[in-house]
């Protein structure tokens, strides 16, 4: 008898300073993203790569010389191993750098695979992530020499009642007077393009905030948007600007949740942590708080091994 394969897929990042530029090539070579007209999007990517890469590059240096999301997807890929058991045999594709997809399936198919769960370390659904990862996987399994097995997809679980409460304990984990903090939840911006032809990050990561705050009643909050890139109009509010308005409020005490973010890299690290840390203290926030990404928070793993055993009881019922 054959297992199941389940497959975590992520952005990835940088695991060294080597690595920043190809890791923006890679990035900005990706359509899903960055619509540049697609006969010059590669040599554009070359170019946009090569000028940002020696800022970005300090980004890393400041963050310890690389992103730590590899090891944390790896290590969110071993405690899920953990608790789905021998039947299953979960691997790691990185839409960006190492590893990347054709490694994760030739890991996946040194043992016999009956199906392939794909499941998104993005917990709502944009074609631009889980979309771009998705047809990725396609791609790469379409040429290869691989087994044909049934490919399941989790699209999204914004709203999954274990990951709300995951969301919830890491919040109160980390902020122990939370009644006394201004909650300003952030997630990654997308262009506004995306949103306009039907994608439908905006309302679930709305939605996923909304279900958080049902369990801190009277307690303030705002949801903003990070990380554009280019000239172009993005989802806003943007959260430095929210930062700066709640800042002319008289809020002193602000706590930042990342939330479309399971682990941390340079979004967290250092845009959170250092610039709009900075930021806020700046402008005379006195007490400025970044709540960590869930990682391997127990409540999250517990919330990943239901959504892969629910696929699993979903395809046997067909």
């Amino acid at each position: 008898m054959g297992k199941t394969g389940v497959v975590l897929l992520s952005m990835g990042g940088p695991d060294s300073l080597d690595a920043v530029q190809p890791f923006l090539y890679n990035l900005f070579s990706d359509h899903d993203i960055i619509r540049i007209p697609r006969p010059i999007q590669k040599p554009v990517a070359w170019l946009i790569s090569k000028v940002r890469a020696k800022k970005t590059r300090h980004y890393y240096e400041l963050m310890g010389g690389k992103s730590p999301q590899k090891e944390q997807t790896l290590e969110q890929a071993r405690k899920l191993q953990e608790l789905l058991g021998d039947r299953y045999r979960v691997v790691v594709a990185m839409r960006y750098w190492h590893p990347f997809t054709k490694e994760a399936l030739e890991e996946l198919f040194k043992e016999k695979i009956e199906r392939i769960i794909l499941l998104p370390m993005y917990p709502q659904f944009s074609t631009t992530t889980t979309g771009s990862s998705f047809r990725e996987f396609e791609r790469v399994y379409r040429v290869g020499n691989y087994p044909e097995v049934p490919i399941l997809r989790v699209k999204d679980y914004h709203d999954h009642p274990l990951y709300i409460r995951a969301m919830v304990e890491n919040i109160k984990d980390n902020l122990g007077n939370w009644k006394d903090y201004f909650f300003l939840f952030s997630a990654h911006s997308l262009p506004l393009y995306v949103i306009e032809e039907g994608d439908p990050y905006k309302e679930q990561t709305e939605r996923t905030v909304e279900l958080i705050m049902e369990h801190f009643p009277n307690v303030p909050y705002r949801l903003g948007y990070q990380s554009k890139v280019g000239p172009i109009k993005w989802l806003e509010p943007m959260t430095d600007r929210l930062i700066e308005d709640l800042a002319k409020e008289g809020v002193k005490k602000l706590a930042v949740i990342p939330v479309s973010f399971v682990s941390e890299h340079s979004e967290t690290l250092y845009e959170l942590d250092i610039q709009y840390g900075s930021l806020a203290r700046s402008l005379g926030i006195e007490d400025y708080r970044r709540i960590p990404t869930l990682r391997t928070h127990p409540t999250f793993m517990e919330a990943l091994k239901d959504i892969v055993l629910s696929v699993e009881r979903e395809y046997a019922a067909r």
